[in-house]
């Protein structure tokens, strides 16, 4: 099945879904997703949250209708009284198709909160009233109709996508051959293709309608469409469940001293650049010019001319001799089961690479004459990871998260680090790094070298460990996305993989890791969770997940 938005990459409809996509997510992992998809989801739960397709299906109908009336070519009204015509014939055999999911139609079909929160937004959109968005008068002319039937079917569209986009994750971790999954007939009603026909004609329709937009109209349209994805996805989230879930992993539901540690990376995997560039492009521009007089200021010992030459070498050759580290560590022959031990010996080799890197630093003097206030502004300025910065801030500020926050890094200056959160993060938030040396807040060019190689990364993350109370339940989560940060992902219970760095996954196959998606772990494990029992995510050594975003990091840890 291709997948979901595959239309026209310039067309508004997959453009507002990309936007909007990271709210999948908050779905995917909510307590009743991450039930339904393991199959234990209790039959109680699952008939409470489909007894309001009933709701869902009256108000689309109803606004499929609105729709049709504001369409001004004819062809434009049959493809929509085609989608009405759709939504009605499944209302009509509702109870008949709950018979083929193998259930009794549910006989209390009360209208939920959440459910009525979104038709309401549905219904006032279709009728022109959203509090707060400038919507056409009297809605008299042709124009001002359908920009009226544009703006109903992008407070439609996130609802279908969402199903069938979830249902096709949930396919794709399903064993073809295994028949005892209770919901299989639901999730298989979801990704079929008349399904997706329909939500792929109700984007060609939303693409269609939005021609004629204005640009501040199209503002209103991506507003709309994504308060109907935030209020969809509220849905799942809001729903009540009986059982023990393993997410959100922040609100796991056991003892009352459970306790969460995250550790993460910070270059390349909270912010998109290597620190050290910024390092350097900072003594490069503060350097000193050479006066009329042919003197120096006394900030630096070289021209920014020659910092430049010199930092331009001295970066050509580290990232020579890391690719020849790692090709010269990688077996000639992938193992056959996980090797801790040689990996660890292999490391052990980019770790004398690494400090004999940071010797070559030091010695350059490339870093003599920073100022401190300098690189505080500069960290200041650094660009977050999309939903980087949003995850940090909700997991250190939100009181009823009991965890830990640390960051690990190989970067030479932890001020720049710090310097990057809010004096508030920094309460709960720990930075451990290197740092620069000083002499009345000016650079000496010297290292205080603490954190430089793959073994004293998992030694400070040991040394935290070794600290906290041993009392309560602990979850250890470790993110990070570079070959240094592989013994620390899998020292971590759980060990997530985020970003595509080649050189990490080769050499991981080669020693036999497994990269297994999040979501599919996730899965796996709400399978084998039993009432009464902790959640078990270490399990066999060796298992790292892979995420695609911040987002899908936050709804699993932090949940929505």
């Amino acid at each position: 099945m291709p997948e979901m938005g595959a239309l026209d990459e310039g067309g508004i409809a997959r453009r507002f879904w990309i936007k909007s996509k990271k709210y999948l997510f908050f779905a995917m992992y909510s307590p009743y997703f991450a039930s339904l998809a393991s199959g234990n989801l209790d039959s109680c739960s699952f008939l409470r949250c489909i007894s309001q397709d009933v709701h869902f299906l009256k108000a689309f109908a109803q606004a499929y209708e609105l729709a049709e009336e504001c369409a001004d070519d004819e062809e434009d009204k049959s493809a929509i009284r085609k989608l009405r015509k759709r939504v009605k014939n499944k209302l009509k055999n509702y109870d008949a198709i709950v018979h083929e999911w193998g259930f009794e139609p549910p006989a209390d079909r009360t209208s939920l909160l959440a459910t009525q929160k979104y038709i309401d937004f549905l219904l006032a959109t279709a009728s022109g009233k959203v509090e707060g968005e400038k919507f056409p008068g009297k809605i008299a002319t042709p124009f001002e109709r359908i920009k009226l039937a544009a703006y109903t079917l992008g407070a439609m569209a996130p609802s279908m996508l969402l199903h069938a986009s979830i249902t096709k994750e949930i396919q794709q971790i399903l064993d073809p051959d295994d028949s005892s999954h209770i919901y299989k007939k639901w999730i298989d009603y979801y990704y079929s293709e008349g399904f997706e026909a329909a939500a792929l004609q109700l984007e060609d329709m939303l693409d269609k309608l939005s021609i004629c937009l204005t640009s501040e109209e199209l503002d209103v349209l991506e507003r709309l469409y994504l308060q109907a994805m935030k209020l969809k996805v509220d849905f799942f989230a809001t729903q009540q469940i009986v059982q023990k879930t393993l997410v959100p992993l922040s609100r796991l539901q056991g003892p009352d001293d459970f306790h969460l540690t995250v550790f993460c990376d910070f270059d390349m995997t909270c912010i998109a650049v290597d620190s050290s560039a910024v390092l350097a492009e900072i003594a490069i521009i503060r350097a000193p010019k050479i006066d009329l007089n042919g003197s120096e200021t006394q900030l630096t010992h070289m021209p920014s001319a020659d910092l430049r030459s010199t930092w331009s070498v001295l970066s050509a050759q580290y990232v020579e001799e890391h690719d020849q580290c790692i090709e010269s560590i990688i077996p000639a022959e992938p193992a056959e089961k996980f090797n801790y031990e040689g990996l660890s010996k292999a490391l052990e080799q980019l770790a004398d690479f690494e400090k004999r890197a940071n010797s070559r630093v030091i010695q350059s003097g490339v870093l003599k004459g920073l100022n401190l206030e300098d690189i505080k502004r500069a960290g200041q300025q650094l660009i977050f990871q999309d939903g980087c910065r949003g995850f940090f801030q909700k997991i250190v500020r939100n009181e009823n998260v009991k965890a830990d926050v640390h960051i690990l890094s190989y970067c030479w200056c932890g001020d720049l680090i710090r310097s990057a959160f809010s004096s508030e993060d920094l309460n709960v938030l720990q930075v451990h790094s290197n740092e620069l040396a000083y002499e009345k807040d000016i650079s000496t060019g010297e290292i205080v070298r603490s954190v430089e190689c793959p073994m004293e990364k998992l030694q400070t993350l040991n040394n935290i460990l070794n600290d906290r109370n041993t009392d309560s339940q602990q979850l250890t989560v470790y993110i990070g996305g570079s070959v240094g940060d592989l013994l620390c992902l899998l020292k971590a219970d759980i060990g997530i993989v985020i970003g595509s760095s080649p050189s990490l996954r080769r050499l991981g196959d080669h020693f036999g890791i497994s990269f297994v998606p999040l979501f599919s772990g996730m899965v796996k494990k709400q399978k084998e969770l039993v009432d009464g029992v902790s959640p078990n995510w270490k399990g066999l050594p060796g298992i790292l997940y892979t995420v695609s975003s911040w987002a899908e990091i936050h709804a699993c840890i932090l949940g929505s």
